[in-house]
């Protein structure tokens, strides 16, 4: 037996992977699950392997279910296929597609081979050992918040809440202005021509 280590690059920033650790006797459905996990994604989408070259050219594929969709070859069935049977370079690449609405692209590739001897058999496969960068958020913000979130929204009502700091804004200037007014009617019991100056100016210029 041997395990087999794979570097997982988002294809759009190479510069974050995961490196995962799987037995080359356990098969693609576990394959699937740990990248998942190492990118914490969740398992509710459409997904399929594709084997590939050194120039991510996309070749037969090892699917999660055989899709609706047209095929040059039938495709392998995750479930059925082992790790080991797939490895056929000691560089081997493979391509994972995962949710095919948003596409989300992940290239693959084995750079180490780990012999029996050499592996640690008191772990548990597979598993993660290597974490680089920050992943893509699957859903957004909001999305990783997800029930809770939809929950506050719906009891504070927050579209509404944010209109209201404006017109609560609005409130407090028009507070504000009465305040003046109020001021100015007490300066009003001293002098009538003062009253008539300051009612003209707030007809004319603070509306």
């Amino acid at each position: 037996m041997a395990v087999l280590k794979f570097r997982v690059y988002w294809e759009e920033d190479d510069a974050i992977y995961r490196d995962v650790l799987v037995k080359h006797t356990q098969n693609f459905t576990d394959v699937y699950h740990i990248i998942l996990k190492a990118f914490e994604f969740d398992q509710k989408h459409d997904a399929t392997f594709f084997r590939s070259n050194d120039t991510w050219q996309r070749g037969r594929e090892i699917s999660k279910a055989v899709y609706e969709k047209e095929y040059k070859a039938p495709p392998l069935l995750m479930d059925e296929t082992l790790v080991g049977t797939e490895i056929i370079d000691t560089n081997q690449h493979f391509i994972f597609l995962y949710d095919f609405v948003k596409s989300w692209t992940f290239l693959i590739e084995l750079i180490q081979v780990i012999k029996n001897a050499d592996a640690d058999m008191t772990l548990e496969y597979p598993l993660v050992s290597r974490v680089e960068g920050v992943g893509p958020m699957q859903y957004g913000t909001k999305g990783l918040l997800g029930k809770t979130f939809a929950d506050i929204e719906e009891k504070y009502d927050l579209a509404e809440a944010q209109d209201g700091f404006g017109e609560e804004g609005e409130e407090g200037a028009e507070g504000e202005v009465a305040d003046d007014e109020d001021d100015h009617d007490d300066d009003a019991e001293d002098t009538t021509e003062d009253s008539s100056k300051e009612s003209e100016f707030f007809d004319g210029d603070a509306y």
